[in-house]
């Protein structure tokens, strides 16, 4: 499916949608429409085994209107070209939406990580920032963890790069990546951040329709960072979380999963498969699941119509970007499903790497409870012009979403004019 989604048509389909209800200005469509640059880099890594193996990489840098670049690098074996392209577009809305001062950007590396030893992912990591070389950096285009990344490949991408620099001018750059360690200068609440930015919107979602948080069910779908700490935080609010999918397998428990036990077991073993608290069940199964909430938290393009029509749930928050496509989106709606869309959903992990950012600028470390009361401001300060703004025009939340973000794109190019 990957290969014949159009990912990047669809995610413009929604800023067409979204110009025509926020009568966006056509130029301004057209500059939206492609990224700014576009960059594609093939360079070697020695694999262990003394082999010289050449991957190739990508930045796409889309918008930097209202700030530095800002994106993920993801590490996948099925990367493409325009996959990129669709995902540095959403993070252009994700950080215009929460009013964050950064452009979009995304980064990825065509590879299987997990087919790689430690020691071939630091040596792929490191020649990639080379290889990128100036087209980073802390004012001007900042990386973070995606799919197949993680707080180690930050710092290892930070090391290059300050290693790179002068000797007095190395701790000035600790800025250039988020998602790092604590001990590296990294955000306490970034690991948990996209994972708990969903619940936040979960939660508000259940407050506004009456619906008990203790005693309702959920399932997830991609048991990564995301649908992890999501998982984990539902199951510590009570929800009982009694279904989960991954790479591996899908499982289920209908009087709830032990959702520590299951996130100690993959990271023993690296996936649900075998986990003995649980019944091995069919990828229809899972979706059919009866619950309350559906975290869809893998990879876009996996909610088409087919699951939307077995669901069997009232609210679809989106963990992952682009999980539901958009024929599954139109049968959710027509079903009465609501949708929580990604942009909105999946913004915890730009804002704390925002907070993150901040940090290092200013030298400062915030706590976590600090961390954690500014991302759920954020969140519902986002959510409500959401909201308010589906009701006033009566438009998906997502169309709603984008035109949010929208607005105060144009509203930056309308007072900055076009150079020259």
């Amino acid at each position: 499916m990957a290969q014949t989604y159009a990912f990047f048509r669809v995610v413009q389909s929604y800023l067409e949608q979204a110009a025509q209800v926020s009568e966006l200005p056509p130029e301004l469509g057209a500059i939206l429409s492609e990224p700014n640059t576009e960059l594609i880099v093939h360079f070697p890594v020695r694999m262990d085994s003394g082999e010289l193996k050449v991957f190739t990489g990508y930045r796409i840098q889309h918008n930097n209107i209202l700030g530095p670049y800002k994106g993920g690098i993801r590490y996948h074996p099925e990367i493409h070209l325009h996959e990129v392209k669709a995902l540095a577009a959403m993070m252009t809305w994700k950080s215009a939406l929460m009013d964050i001062p950064f452009g979009g950007a995304k980064g990825a590396v065509k590879c299987d990580p997990r087919a790689l030893s430690e020691t071939e992912r630091m040596r792929l990591t490191r020649r990639f920032t080379h290889a990128l070389g100036a087209s980073i950096g802390p004012d001007h285009d900042i990386p973070a963890p995606d799919v197949g990344t993680g707080p180690q490949e930050m710092a290892w991408l930070m090391d290059t790069y300050m290693n790179g620099m002068g000797a007095q001018q190395k701790n000035a750059q600790r800025a250039v990546v988020t998602g790092k360690p604590i001990s590296c200068g990294g955000s306490y609440g970034r690991v948990k951040a996209t994972g708990q930015g969903v619940v936040h919107c979960l939660v508000e979602w259940a407050r506004e329709h009456e619906l008990p948080l203790a005693g309702s069910r959920a399932i997830v779908q991609g048991f990564g960072n995301v649908g992890a700490h999501a998982a984990l935080l539902l199951d510590a609010m009570g929800v009982r979380v009694v279904a989960v999918s991954d790479h591996t397998a899908s499982i289920r428990n209908d009087q709830g999963l032990v959702v520590q036990a299951l996130n100690d077991h993959v990271r023993r073993t690296g996936g649900v498969l075998g986990f003995e608290a649980a019944d091995p069940v069919t990828r229809d199964e899972f979706f059919a699941t009866p619950a309350d909430y559906c975290v869809p938290a893998a990879l876009e393009n996996q909610i088409g119509a087919h699951e939307a029509n077995l669901l069997q749930v009232r609210l679809v928050a989106e963990g992952a970007n682009g999980p539901v496509n958009p024929d599954g989106e139109a049968v959710l709606e027509a079903r009465g499903i609501d949708i929580i869309p990604d942009v909105l959903a999946n913004a915890g992990g730009v804002t704390v790497s925002y907070f993150e950012w901040l940090q290092n600028k200013r030298m400062e470390r915030w706590t976590l409870e600090e961390v954690d009361s500014k991302l759920e401001t954020m969140m519902m300060r986002a959510l409500r012009k959401v909201r308010e703004f589906a009701r006033e025009r009566r438009v998906p939340p997502r169309v709603a979403a984008y035109s949010v973000a929208l607005k105060s794109i144009a509203d930056c190019y309308s007072a900055r004019g076009i150079f020259p």
